[in-house]
């Protein structure tokens, strides 16, 4: 049976990593978005809101706008539910969306599907009967 890891990492072990070895494993865009934290007092305050909902009730989905929040080990399990313009879309935090951003899984357009041209759109529909 096939275990799953991020960057070699276990599920079971991935929530206790260290913050300068996370640090290490993710992207340098990512990295120096969390390094910039005291610049974004906004993202700094929703990080704080994380830690104290988990330590009171993990299972509580929280509600944010913020979808620029980079997903941390310590998040594993907990529910999210991200704005993505019109609605909140939930986001449950698993082992292989650690690192990544919250809006990553919260899409803002959806999928297009176009019916047939309606009545007059084309010189051929004017004649069409209507049923």
């Amino acid at each position: 049976m096939k275990k799953d890891t991020w960057k070699g990492v276990d599920e079971e072990n991935a929530s206790a990593i260290a913050y300068d070895d996370f640090l290490k494993k993710i992207t340098s865009r990512n990295r120096r978005a969390l390094l910039r934290m005291k610049v974004n007092p906004r993202l700094k305050k929703f990080y704080e809101e994380v830690r104290l909902t988990k330590k009171a009730n993990p299972k509580k989905m929280i509600k944010t706008h913020i979808r620029e929040a980079i997903i941390l080990p310590e998040w594993l399990g907990m529910m999210f539910g991200v704005h993505n313009g019109k609605e909140f879309k939930r986001v449950e935090i698993t082992l292989n969306k650690i690192g990544r951003r919250l809006g990553d899984y919260s899409h803002t357009t959806g999928r297009v599907l176009h019916s047939g041209p309606g009545v007059g759109a084309t010189r051929g529909s004017k004649f069409v009967p209507l049923k």
